[in-house]
């Protein structure tokens, strides 16, 4: 027996209180405590408190959730905001479902855990136009009305997701995609994703009671046949090649132009040359021939009469210095006058005069 228990009944032993009958042992004296009024009420609280956290009449909800009371199988169709709510217990209960956006990403993983807030799904296996398999990759962004959310949950159970979602997805996708051959698909994937969303979103709506908020739908992806994406490679080789040769003639084109134009602007230069040239000539031929004009019309008589005489007078300044020189006169005295000197029969020398 432990030692302070010992001390405990030692004391008791030696105490002056009355022993019991048949010599027990007293009672403890923590244990006088609950005899009487105060221990009924002790007993109440502790069992109210094992109550409560037994079972819960209240509910807690979070921001971006919304609950569902449900009373006796009962779904409340107001649904319950996030806070504080008092509940029955064993009566009512509350189902919490999270209205924030939800992602499920249709790709090439085979996984299917959530990542992240990420639903991840295999991609969608359809058939075109002419039954050949092509899978494609979604990513759709959607919500869970608040308001409408016990409508949602009483109608199709927890499991809503996999009951609206994931089959209209793989409805519209079969649709839109059936309605063109694979090799088409590559061309017109702008188109496809455009009527991929237009029709999810036209679907998701017509859903009784719209619960669902759709806000985005992308196309990540369209994966062809193996042999209808080896066609199409060719294709775009050969339309490559087509491009190059055409580019390669359009500059030939170029070229010969620049060519032509260089050669137009050459002789357009030398025939603009010899315009000038044959202009100036002209200019000069016209200019000299107005000068020859003026001229002519100023040699009258007495000019002509005044020259002889200025010419006269030259010659006579020279027989002064060779006086043995001999002189012939032309008539008219406007041609010049020729003289020879005597004295030097060796030496010639004519004379110009003015005229």
């Amino acid at each position: 027996m432990p030692a302070d228990m010992n001390d405990y009944f030692k004391r008791n032993q030696n105490s002056n209180s009355p022993r019991p009958p048949g010599g027990g042992i007293g009672t403890p004296d923590f244990l006088k405590n609950f005899k009487g009024g105060k221990s009924i009420f002790i007993y109440i609280a502790v069992a109210v408190i094992a109550l409560l956290a037994f079972a819960r009449p209240f509910a807690i909800i979070n921001s971006g959730e919304v609950g569902i009371l449900v009373t006796l199988g009962k779904y409340q169709e107001a649904p319950l905001n996030p806070g504080f709510h008092i509940i029955a217990p064993f009566v009512q209960n509350v189902i919490v479902q999270d209205t924030k956006t939800r992602v499920v990403n249709y790709s090439a993983t085979e996984s299917l855990a959530d990542r992240r807030g990420i639903n991840e799904r295999e991609m969608i296996k359809v058939l075109d136009s002419r039954g050949l398999e092509v899978s494609v990759g979604l990513t759709v962004q959607y919500a869970l009305r608040a308001e409408k959310a016990p409508y949602a949950i009483a109608t199709l159970g927890l499991n809503w997701e996999d009951k609206m979602i994931n089959p209209a997805v793989r409805d519209v996708v079969r649709s839109v995609i059936g309605a063109y051959p694979a090799e088409e698909l590559p061309q017109k994937r702008n188109d496809i994703a455009k009527a991929i969303a237009d029709n999810m979103r036209a679907t998701i709506t017509k859903i009784e009671g719209d619960p669902i908020d759709l806000s985005d739908v992308k196309l990540l992806a369209i994966i062809l046949p193996p042999k209808i994406q080896a066609q199409i490679e060719q294709v775009q080789l050969a339309r490559q090649e087509a491009e190059r040769s055409l580019n390669m003639v359009e500059q030939a084109k170029q070229e010969a132009r620049r060519k032509a134009e260089e050669a137009k602007g050459l002789a357009d230069a030398m025939r603009i040359e010899s315009q000038g040239r044959a202009d100036r000539t002209r200019i000069e031929a016209e200019a000299q021939a107005k000068a020859n004009a003026l001229i002519a019309a100023s040699l009258t008589t007495n000019l002509l009469a005044l020259r002889q005489i200025e010419v006269q007078g030259k010659f006579n300044e020279a027989l002064q210095i060779n006086k043995d020189a001999k002189l012939f006169l032309t008539p008219g005295g406007a041609v010049p006058n020729i003289w020879v000197d005597t004295k030097d029969a060796q030496r010639a020398s004519s004379v110009a005069s003015e005229r």
